[in-house]
C-alpha cells in the first residue's frame, strides 16, 4: 500500500482489481472507506498485481493512513520543462540513472526515438508556507522514474494543487459506444493485454485535452496549468480504428504531468502525454480539438524535419546556414512557411536540446534560428551563449532561467495560432491561383490558324440529345460515354467554331456556348491514329451511314479533354448529357479539327524531348522553342523553323499543353520549367481568367442548340418550364435565394476564390466518400450519433446564483406541495421582470426555456424546470429556418431564477389544419410577417412562435404535446419519457428466469437472436468487387433460450450474465447451394448448447412449424418468424427430419399474441393480415387515394398499394413509354401522361384559385387546351389524401456567373411544383423520394429548403436514407425519403431492414458536429441473410447476345424462395430480351473469365481481327491510360457473382457506361430486361412499355417495390384501423 502525495493510495491487488476502488467510493462514508483501505494495507503482501487507487484531499488523511498502514509515503512527480538528461532517471549529482528494466521498452515503443525528459521530485510546500524544496522518500530512498520512449523535452514547471472535476464539467464526447468508466486507473486496466513489468503505455483517440471547466486547451497550456483528459483510452497495439469497441472511454482523467514528441528516427511526429498512471500516444483528436492538435502537431513536424537537416545519424548536415535550414524544411513540408518556422525558434530549439543522443546546443542554425525568433518577439527569454556555447542552467536538470508565467505562455501560444493562421491563407491563395483559374485562349489570337467563317448547315433529321438523357445523375464522372462520327461544332449563330474555345478543366465557367451534332453510337473502346486523316467523314453536312449511329444534336459542351499512348489519340467532349468520343469531323468541320490534332502531336513532341533529357528539368521554355524549331517537316509536331513563330502557336495555343502536362503522371515533366515558362507567357498576354470549380453538378437546362429551332430536329419532350408555384412555396424559396444569392452582389476576387477553395474541400470529401463507399466507412467520422446515451435526469445549469434572492419573489400565491416535497409556485418576479409557468426565458449563458413548473428548495433557492427551445437556425434547417421561429426539443434544464437574462415573447401556435383552412392560414401569415417587420423597423424586441417539437434523435419535427405543456404541477412530460426510456434500457435480471435488455424482455423458451460474431471463428474471404460485398456476411444466429446463468456475488452485467441455449442452424450453414434451394425463413433444430454472454443477444424471433407461416405472396419479410421440420447434426452434416417429440408449437405464441416490434430488432411484430394482403381483393375504403407524381412506371405506388395502404387513383408522368407502363399495371387510376406545371396550372384554375397561382404564359395556355374529360379526371383538394414521388432534381449551386441568376435557375426545378401540390392539396401524408445524394447537394440547400417548406405548410416532418438491398433485393440502392405527416395524423417509423446487406451507417450530418441515422446497419447482421444474384435470376432461360423475343416459356421450376415469390402465378416469361452488343464488345465479354469478379482488368492484352479484317486491341486504349484518374474503372466489363449482389440498377445498361458490371455471370451478354426488373425486386408479371432502351429506363429509375412495401407497412401501422 502506498500513499501518493497528492492523496493517491496504491494496492496491489489482482484479485480485486479496479472493482475495489469503485466499490470503496461508491458505497462506504468516508471514515468507513479510510478504515477499508487500512485493512488492505495490512494484507498488501498478498497481493502482488493490480492498483487499486484512491484520492484523498485532506493531507492529514494521507499520512495517518500511511502511517496506519506501515507504508512510506512516495511522492509521485511532475516534470519541468528544459534539457532532458540522457538516461531519463534523476541522480543527486543532476545526471541521470537507468533503470534496470529498460530493455522491455524495446518492444513496445519500436524503433529508436528521442529521449524522454526527466522529471524533477516533487515540491512540498512546509506548513508555514516556506519556501518549497524537493523532498525525497521518507525513507530516504532516491525516487527511480520509469523511462519511456525516447523524446523530446517538452513542459515547464506544473502547478501541485489537485483538483477534483465534477461531473458536469467533465467533456463527454460520445462518439462509439464503449465501456464508460470513471478512473484513468479502471481505463488503464481493463486495456491491458497482459502482463505489465512498468509503467503502462497505451493510445488514446477521440481525444480532447482541457481545463477543469472543459474547455480544450493547447498543449503547452499544461505547463502553467492543470489539464485533464477525456478520450477513448485503447491498447498498445496495432489494430486501432478497426476495433475500437476494445476502448475504454475515460473523461476527464489525468491531470496531465507531461507532454513530449518522440519519432525522431521515424521521420513523423508521434505525440504522448503522461499522467500520474499511465503513458498516452495521441493519435486522432476528437473533432471538437483538431484546430489544437493540427498546430501542435505542424510544430512537431517541423520539429523532427529540422532534426533530420542537421543530424548526421539522418543524413543531415550540421553545418547548415539557417537560410538553408529553412529552405530546405520548406521544401519538405509543404503546408509550412518560413515565417512560421522562425515563429517557432525557441521552441524548436528547447525541444531539440532535449534529445539524448546529440547536444544541438552550439549548431549555429539552431542558435540563428533560436535569436532570429526572439528579436522578432522583442523578448529574449535565453541567456546569451557563454564562450564555450553552453547555455547557464540553474540547478537541477530542466529549469530555465527565466520560465514563461501564465500570461506569456498565453500570449505567445495565441501568436502561434495568428502565424499559423496567417499562413494557411497565403499558402491558401499561393494554391487557389493555379488551381482555381483556367487561363482562356483569345479567340482573335488563334483566328489565324483557323479557316475564314463558315455556318452549320444539318442536310438530316438530328435527334435532340436529350431523348438518351438520364435523370438521376448528378455529376460529370457518372455520364455515360459514347462516341460521335461525322460530328461539327458550332455557337448559337451555327457558325463553325473552334473547340480550342471550351475550357479542358472541369467546373470551368464558360463565356462561350459551343454546340455539336453527329452521329452517335455506342463506345465500344478502340481510340483513333493521330495518323488518320480527319476530313475522311462522309459529307459536308451531318450526313452518313445508319451503321454511323444516330443522328444528334448536343447540348451545349462544358468541357474537353485529349488523352494519348502511344499512336492513338483519345479526344472527347462532355455535355449535361453523356461524355462522347470524337470520331472523324465531317469534311466540312475537318480544317477546324485540324489545329487541335496539330497542337496535341505538338505536346506530345515536346514530352517526348523532355523525357530523352537525363533531368527534365534542364531544358527551359527558351530551350524547348529552340528545339521545335529545329524538326524537319516530316515532323508530326513540327510549326515552323522560325523560333519567334513557334512561341506564338505555342503560347497562343498554350491551354491544350499545359492540359496534357497537367495530366502527364511523371512527376518531373508535369513540373517542369518549360510548363512554368509557358505559364507565364501566357499571363503576360493578358488572357482572361475564368474561375474554376473542382466538381460541378449536372445542370440540365432546355437544349438551346440552334438546330432545334431549324425545323431540321426531332426535339426532345423536355422544355424546361419555370415550375408552377403556390404563393408559399414561391415565398419561401425566393426569400432564400433573394437573400443569400442577391443578383446585385458583388463579390471580389478573393471572395470568390476563397469560396471556391472551401467548396471544393467539401467536395473533394464527398468524392472520396462516394468512391470507397463500399470497401469501408469512411464518410462522416468526425461525427458523432445523437443523444447516443441515455441519461435519466435533466441537466443542472453549470452556473448557481448566489446573493440573490433580495430580487426574487414568489407573486402572492397559494403554494402547491408535490408528492416529492417540493413546493410549487406559478408565477415570479426577477428584477422586474414578471416569469411564468408557461412563459419562455432566456438564461444567463444559456439557452432559450420554456418553463414547465417553479419550485423552492428546501435551502430557499428559487427554481425553475424549464425545456430548451432551438432557433431555426441551430436545427437541421440551418440558414432556411424562419428567424422568427424557435423549436421546442427534449432537453431540460434546471436553472435558478437569478439566472434569467430575460423574457422573451414565445407564442404557441396551433392554426386550423386542411385545404378548408389554406386561404385563412395565408392570410393570418401574411398579417402576422408585416407585424413582425413593423416591430422590427421600430426596434422592438422579436417575438418568435413555436409550433414544432424538434427531435434530432428521430430525425424529424413532430406536433407539440399542447395537452402535456406548462401545466406547473412538478411534472415534465419530456422527463417522465426520458427516464421510463432509461429505465427500459438498463440491464436488469428479472425473476422467473428472466431479464430486461436494451429495452426487449426476455424469459426462458423464448427465441432469440445471437449475433454472428460469437460463431465466427474466421470471417473468411470477403469480397473486395464490386459485385461481392455480401460475401461472407452472415444473419443474426437463431437460438431457443434454456437458461439464464446468473453470476453469484457480484453484480449482474450483459457480459457476466450467460445464457444457455440451443442452437438453430440455417442452410446457408451448410453451403450456398443449399441455401439456394431453401426458404431464406428456414431452420434447422440441432442438439447443440451453446453458452452466450447477454451483450451478444440482438432481440427475439419465433420458430414455427411451416403451416403456420403467415400467407404471402410476395418477396418481402416483415415478420421475424422461421420454420423448422428437420434436424441437424453439425459433426457429420446429416440432415433428418425433425423428431415428433420436438414440438415447437408449444414454446411459441400464436402470431395474434406476439409482442409488438415498437424497438426495431427486438421483438415481434403485431400479427395483422399484413403478409395475406391481396391488392386488388381487399376493400379500398381504408386505403389512401393517392395522387403519385413523377410516376414513372409505378414502383412506388406499387410496393404502396401491395402494403394496403394506398390507391393510386391519379398519377403524373412526362415520358409517354413509362406512362403507359403505369397505365398497363396500374388501369384503376387516372394517368395524366403530360407536364406537371402544366397539370398544377389546370387544377388550380379548375378549382377558381388562379390567383394564388404562380404560373408562365405557356403553362397557361396549355392547361386551357385541356378538353372536358381531362379536366373532369382531373384531382381536387380534399379528394388527395396521400402524395407520394421522386421529383428530378438538377441542382444549381455554383451557377454561371455569366449566365442568368441563381434564382432564376432555381424557378425551373420540379421539387418546386412537387411541393407546391402538397401545399395546394394539403394530404394527410406526402413521401418524397430522391437519390441518397439530395441531403447533401447544393450544399444541403435544396434538402433544408423542402423540410422548411414542408413546416411552414403546418406538417410534421421525419427524415432519413435507406438502403434498398436490406429490404429484399439483390441490389445496392441507396434513397433519401422524407415523410410527412398532418398535425393530428402520427408519423410513420422507419422500416426495420430484416436482409443483412454491407452497407454502412447512412447519416444526415446535424448542427453541432452530429449525425442521425434512420436504420442501422446490416453488415454486422440481420434476421435474414441478403438476396443473392442466383437467387433472383438463376432460374431464368439462356438467351444470346441481343436477344430480342418479348415472350417465351420459362423452360424450369423456380428454385429460390425468391424466385417462386417473384414469379408467382406467370406460366409465360415477359421482357427476357438483351441489349446488342456490337461485335468488338461481344469479343470482349466472351474472354471476360466467368468468376466472381473478373472484369477488364482480366482481358488479355492481345489484337483481335473483327469480320471487317480490322485488328483491334482487346483491352479498350482509354481504360489502362486514365484508370489512375478514374478509380481503376472498377467492374468495367464486369461479371456479375452468382453468390453476390448487382450494382445500383442504371437507366441503361452498356459495359461502359456508369455501372459497367452488366455482364451476365455465365453467359456472354448484358443483362436482360427482365432481370434487371428482378434486381429490382418487380414481379414478372409486370409490363414495362417502349423499346428496350426506354424498358431499361424506366426500370432504372424506379423505386424497388420492396422497399416501397416497407414503407406502407409502417405507415400502415399508424393509420387508423377502421
Amino acid at each position: 500500500m502506498a500513499v501518493s502525495q497528492d492523496g493517491l493510495i496504491a494496492s496491489n491487488d489482482h484479485s480485486t482489481g479496479h472493482n475495489l476502488g469503485c466499490m470503496v467510493q461508491s458505497t462506504l462514508t468516508r471514515e468507513e472507506q479510510k478504515a477499508f483501505l487500512w485493512q488492505l494495507g495490512k494484507s498488501r503482501a498478498e497481493h502482488t498485481q493490480t492498483r487499486v487507487i484512491w484520492r484523498f484531499s485532506d493531507e492529514a488523511d494521507r499520512y495517518n493512513m500511511a502511517r496506519n498502514s506501515g507504508s512510506s509515503v512516495s511522492t509521485i512527480t511532475r516534470s519541468h520543462n528544459g534539457k532532458a538528461s540522457k538516461n531519463g532517471e534523476i541522480a543527486e549529482n543532476g545526471k541521470t540513472k537507468l533503470p534496470e528494466n529498460e530493455e522491455h521498452l524495446k518492444n513496445k515503443t519500436g524503433p529508436k526515438r528521442a529521449r524522454g525528459k526527466a522529471s524533477k521530485a516533487s515540491e512540498k510546500t512546509t506548513a508555514n508556507g516556506g519556501e518549497a524544496v524537493n523532498s525525497p522518500s521518507e525513507n530516504g530512498e532516491e525516487l527511480l522514474i520509469s523511462k519511456r520512449p525516447r523524446r523530446a523535452a517538452a513542459c515547464t514547471t506544473f502547478k501541485e494543487k489537485s483538483l477534483k472535476i465534477s461531473e458536469k464539467d467533465c467533456l463527454l464526447i460520445p462518439k462509439e459506444k464503449n465501456q464508460v468508466v470513471d478512473e484513468e486507473v479502471v481505463a488503464v486496466e481493463l486495456t491491458k493485454l497482459g502482463p505489465e513489468d512498468s509503467r503502462p503505455y497505451r493510445k488514446i483517440i477521440d481525444f480532447i485535452l482541457h481545463d477543469s471547466e472543459g474547455n480544450p486547451q493547447p498543449f503547452e497550456m499544461s505547463e502553467i496549468g492543470e489539464l485533464f483528459i477525456t478520450a477513448l483510452v485503447m491498447p498498445m497495439d496495432d489494430n486501432l480504428m478497426k476495433e475500437k469497441e476494445r476502448g475504454v472511454r475515460c473523461e476527464g482523467f489525468g491531470r496531465i504531468e507531461s507532454w513530449a514528441i518522440a519519432g525522431y528516427d521515424e521521420g513523423f511526429p508521434i505525440i504522448w502525454v503522461s499522467t500520474e498512471i499511465a503513458e498516452y500516444e495521441c493519435l486522432k483528436p476528437a473533432g471538437t480539438y483538431k484546430k489544437h492538435y493540427d498546430i501542435f502537431y505542424e510544430k512537431a513536424r517541423i520539429c523532427i524535419e529540422v532534426y533530420r537537416k542537421l543530424s548526421k545519424s539522418a543524413g543531415g548536415n550540421p553545418d547548415l546556414g539557417l537560410e538553408e535550414l529553412l529552405a530546405g524544411v520548406v521544401r519538405s513540408i509543404d503546408s509550412t512557411s518560413k515565417d512560421f518556422i522562425v515563429s517557432l525558434g525557441e521552441f524548436i530549439y528547447n525541444q531539440l536540446n532535449g534529445l539524448e543522443d546529440v547536444r544541438y546546443v552550439d549548431l549555429p542554425a539552431l542558435v540563428s534560428l533560436r535569436d532570429e525568433c526572439t528579436s522578432r518577439n522583442g523578448v529574449g527569454r535565453y541567456p546569451q551563449s557563454v564562450p564555450n556555447g553552453s547555455i547557464k542552467i540553474n540547478e537541477g536538470v530542466g529549469s530555465e532561467v527565466n520560465d514563461e508565467d501564465e500570461d506569456e505562455k498565453l500570449a505567445r501560444l495565441l501568436q502561434e495560432e495568428e502565424e499559423w493562421k496567417l499562413m494557411k491563407q497565403q499558402k491558401k491563395r499561393c494554391k487557389t491561383s493555379p488551381r482555381n483559374v483556367y487561363i482562356k485562349i483569345s479567340e482573335d489570337e488563334i483566328a489565324n490558324d483557323y479557316p475564314l467563317p463558315a455556318f452549320y448547315k444539318p442536310i438530316t433529321d438530328e435527334m435532340d440529345e436529350y431523348i438518351f438523357d438520364s435523370d438521376d445523375i448528378f455529376y460529370a464522372q457518372d455520364l455515360p460515354r459514347r462516341v460521335l462520327n461525322n460530328w461539327a461544332l458550332y455557337n448559337s449563330d451555327s457558325r463553325l467554331i473552334s473547340l480550342e474555345l471550351v475550357p479542358m478543366t472541369p467546373g470551368t465557367e464558360n463565356d462561350v456556348m459551343v454546340f455539336g451534332s453527329g452521329f452517335m453510337k455506342e463506345d465500344d473502346g478502340s481510340g483513333f491514329c493521330l495518323e488518320a486523316e480527319v476530313g475522311q467523314g462522309s459529307g459536308s453536312g451531318s450526313g452518313g451511314s445508319d451503321s454511323d449511329g444516330v443522328g444528334i444534336y448536343l447540348s451545349a459542351i462544358k468541357e474537353w479533354m485529349i488523352e494519348f499512348g502511344s499512336s492513338m489519340v483519345f479526344i472527347s467532349v462532355r455535355t449535361d448529357v453523356a461524355w462522347y468520343r470524337l470520331g472523324k469531323p465531317t469534311k466540312q468541320y475537318a480544317p477546324w479539327y485540324e489545329p487541335i490534332l496539330k497542337t496535341a502531336n505538338l505536346a506530345i513532341g515536346i514530352i517526348t524531348l523532355l523525357k530523352e533529357q537525363s533531368r527534365a528539368a534542364k531544358l527551359s521554355f527558351p530551350d524547348i522553342i529552340k528545339k521545335v524549331s529545329e524538326f524537319n517537316k516530316e515532323h508530326p509536331a513540327y510549326i515552323s523553323t522560325n523560333q519567334a513563330l513557334v512561341e506564338r502557336y505555342i503560347v497562343v495555343h498554350g491551354q491544350i499543353i499545359l492540359q496534357q502536362f497537367a495530366e502527364y503522371p511523371d512527376d518531373t515533366i508535369r513540373k517542369c520549367a518549360f510548363v512554368t515558362g509557358l505559364a507565364e507567357k501566357m499571363e503576360q498576354r493578358r488572357h482572361i481568367k475564368l474561375q474554376m470549380k473542382k466538381k460541378m453538378a449536372m445542370q440540365k437546362g432546355e437544349n438551346l442548340n440552334p438546330s432545334a429551332s431549324m425545323g431540321h430536329g426531332i426535339a426532345s419532350k423536355r422544355k424546361v418550364m419555370r415550375a408552377t408555384t403556390t404563393q408559399l412555396v414561391n415565398r419561401i424559396w425566393a426569400d432564400y435565394y433573394h437573400t443569400d444569392f442577391p443578383e446585385d452582389k458583388k463579390e471580389s476576387k478573393e471572395v470568390i476564390e476563397e469560396e471556391n477553395e472551401n467548396e471544393n474541400e467539401n467536395e473533394n470529401e464527398e468524392d472520396n466518400e462516394e468512391e470507397n463507399e463500399d470497401d469501408n466507412e469512411n464518410e462522416n467520422k468526425d461525427l458523432i450519433p445523437v443523444d447516443e446515451e441515455l441519461d435519466s435526469k435533466s441537466v443542472q445549469s453549470s452556473k448557481l446564483k448566489s446573493g440573490s434572492l433580495e430580487d426574487i419573489e414568489w407573486v402572492n400565491q397559494k403554494s402547491v406541495k408535490t408528492v416529492s416535497g417540493k413546493t410549487l409556485y406559478q408565477k415570479a418576479i426577477v428584477r422586474q421582470m414578471e416569469v411564468t409557468v408557461g412563459g419562455v426565458v432566456i438564461v444567463e449563458d444559456g439557452p432559450i426555456c420554456y418553463i414547465e413548473y417553479m419550485y423552492e428548495k428546501e435551502s430557499g433557492t428559487k427554481m425553475a424546470h424549464g425545456r430548451v427551445m432551438q432557433k431555426g437556425i441551430d436545427t437541421v434547417l440551418g440558414n432556411t429556418a424562419n428567424e422568427r421561429e424557435v423549436f421546442l426539443t427534449n432537453k431540460c434544464l434546471d436553472f435558478e431564477l437569478g439566472e434569467v437574462n430575460e423574457v422573451v415573447v414565445v407564442s404557441i401556435r396551433s392554426l386550423p389544419w386542411g385545404h378548408v383552412h389554406r386561404k385563412d392560414n395565408i392570410d393570418f401569415d401574411k398579417l402576422d410577417r408585416a407585424k413582425a417587420e413593423e416591430r422590427k423597423k421600430k426596434g422592438l424586441p422579436t417575438e418568435y412562435y413555436c409550433k414544432s417539437l424538434y427531435c434530432p434523435k428521430k430525425g424529424g419535427f413532430f406536433s407539440l404535446p399542447l395537452n402535456k405543456l406548462g401545466l406547473g404541477n412538478g411534472a415534465c412530460n419530456s422527463c417522465e419519457d426520458r427516464e421510463s426510456e432509461y429505465e427500459n434500457s438498463e440491464f436488469k435480471v428479472m425473476p422467473e428466469n428472466g431479464f430486461l435488455f436494451n429495452k426487449v424482455a426476455y424469459k426462458v423458451h423464448d427465441f432469440v437472436y445471437v449475433l454472428p460474431q460469437f460463431f465466427e471463428e474466421d470471417e473468411g474471404d470477403r469480397g473486395t468487387y464490386k459485385g461481392g460485398r455480401n460475401v461472407g456476411l452472415r444473419p443474426f444466429v437463431v437460438c431457443h433460450l434454456l437458461e439464464v446463468l446468473v453470476p453469484s456475488g457480484n453484480k449482474s452485467t450483459p457480459t457476466s450474465t450467460k445464457l444457455k441455449a440451443r442452437r438453430f442452424y440455417r442452410p446457408d450453414d451448410i453451403s450456398s447451394e443449399k441455401a439456394y434451394y431453401s426458404d431464406v425463413r428456414e431452420v434447422y433444430y440441432s442438439e447443440e448448447i451453446v453458452t452466450v454472454p447477454v451483450e451478444m443477444i440482438n432481440g427475439k424471433c419465433e420458430v414455427r412449424k411451416k403451416n403456420d407461416l403467415p400467407n404471402s405472396d410476395l418477396p418481402v419479410i416483415t415478420d421475424h418468424i422461421f420454420f423448422c421440420e428437420h434436424l441437424y447434426d453439425p459433426s457429420n452434416g446429416s440432415l433428418k427430419q425433425l423428431p415428433p417429440s420436438v414440438r415447437l408449437g408449444s414454446l411459441t405464441k400464436k402470431a395474434g399474441n406476439t409482442v409488438s416490434r415498437k424497438n426495431k430488432g427486438k421483438a415481434i411484430c403485431n400479427g395483422d393480415d399484413s403478409n395475406s394482403y391481396e391488392r386488388r381483393e381487399e376493400a379500398q375504403e381504408n386505403h389512401l387515394a393517392t395522387l403519385d407524381i413523377f410516376a414513372g412506371c409505378g414502383g412506388l405506388s406499387e410496393g404502396l398499394q401491395q402494403s394496403g395502404v394506398t390507391l393510386t387513383k391519379w398519377a403524373i408522368e412526362y415520358e409517354q413509354p413509362a406512362g403507359e407502363a403505369f397505365c398497363e399495371n396500374h388501369p384503376e387510376g387516372h394517368m395524366f401522361i403530360d407536364n406537371c406545371n402544366v397539370i398544377l396550372r389546370a387544377i388550380m384554375e379548375k378549382c377558381g384559385d388562379v390567383d394564388e397561382c404562380i404560373s408562365t404564359t405557356e403553362a397557361d395556355e396549355l392547361a386551357a387546351k385541356f378538353n372536358e374529360e381531362k379536366i373532369k379526371n382531373l384531382p381536387i383538394p380534399g379528394e388527395v389524401e396521400f402524395i407520394n414521388g421522386g421529383p428530378p432534381c438538377q441542382g444549381f449551386s455554383g451557377m454561371n456567373r455569366f449566365n442568368t441568376s441563381t434564382w432564376s435557375k432555381v424557378q425551373c426545378e420540379m421539387i418546386l411544383a412537387f411541393l407546391s401540390f402538397a401545399d395546394y392539396f394539403r394530404p394527410k401524408y406526402f413521401l418524397l423520394e430522391n437519390v441518397r445524394n439530395f441531403v447533401s447537394f447544393n450544399k444541403g440547400q435544396t434538402f433544408r429548403l423542402t423540410l422548411a417548406s414542408l413546416l411552414e405548410m403546418g406538417y410534421q416532418v421525419r427524415f432519413g436514407i435507406l438502403e434498398a438491398g436490406a429490404f429484399g433485393v439483390a441490389q445496392s440502392r441507396k434513397r433519401a425519403f422524407i415523410w410527412a405527416a398532418a398535425p393530428e395524423e402520427i408519423l410513420p417509423e422507419w422500416p426495420e431492414p430484416m436482409h443483412v446487406f454491407a452497407s454502412p451507417e447512412l447519416k444526415i450530418s446535424l448542427p453541432d458536429g452530429k449525425y442521425y441515422a434512420a436504420v442501422r446497419s446490416t453488415a454486422g447482421g440481420a434476421p435474414f441473410r441478403s438476396i443473392t444474384v442466383r437467387d433472383t435470376i438463376g432460374d431464368l432461360p439462356e438467351v444470346e447476345n441481343g436477344a430480342n423475343k418479348v415472350t417465351m416459356d420459362y423452360k424450369s421450376d423456380p428454385v429460390s424462395w425468391f424466385q417462386k415469390k417473384i414469379r408467382g402465378n406467370m406460366i409465360a416469361l415477359n421482357d427476357h430480351i438483351s441489349k446488342e452488343m456490337n461485335e468488338l464488345n461481344l469479343i470482349r465479354c466472351k474472354h471476360i473469365p466467368k468468376r466472381p469478379g473478373a472484369d477488364w482488368h482480366d482481358l488479355p492484352d492481345e489484337k483481335v481481327k473483327l469480320s471487317t479484317g480490322q485488328m483491334v486491341d482487346l483491352i479498350p486504349w482509354c481504360l489502362p491510360n486514365t484508370a489512375k484518374r478514374h478509380n481503376q474503372w472498377k467492374g468495367l466489363f464486369g461479371r456479375l457473382d452468382w453468390e453476390g449482389n448487382f450494382p445500383t440498377s442504371i437507366t441503361d445498361p452498356q459495359p461502359m457506361g456508369k455501372v459497367g458490371m452488366c455482364f451476365h455471370p455465365d453467359q456472354d451478354r448484358i443483362l436482360s430486361v427482365r432481370e434487371c426488373a428482378r434486381s429490382q425486386g418487380f414481379p414478372d408479371s409486370y409490363k414495362f412499355s417502349g423499346n428496350i432502351q426506354s424498358k431499361h429506363r424506366q426500370i432504372g429509375n424506379a423505386v424497388p417495390p420492396p422497399l416501397a412495401y416497407a414503407l406502407g407497412r409502417k405507415l400502415k401501422e399508424v393509420r387508423p384501423k377502421n
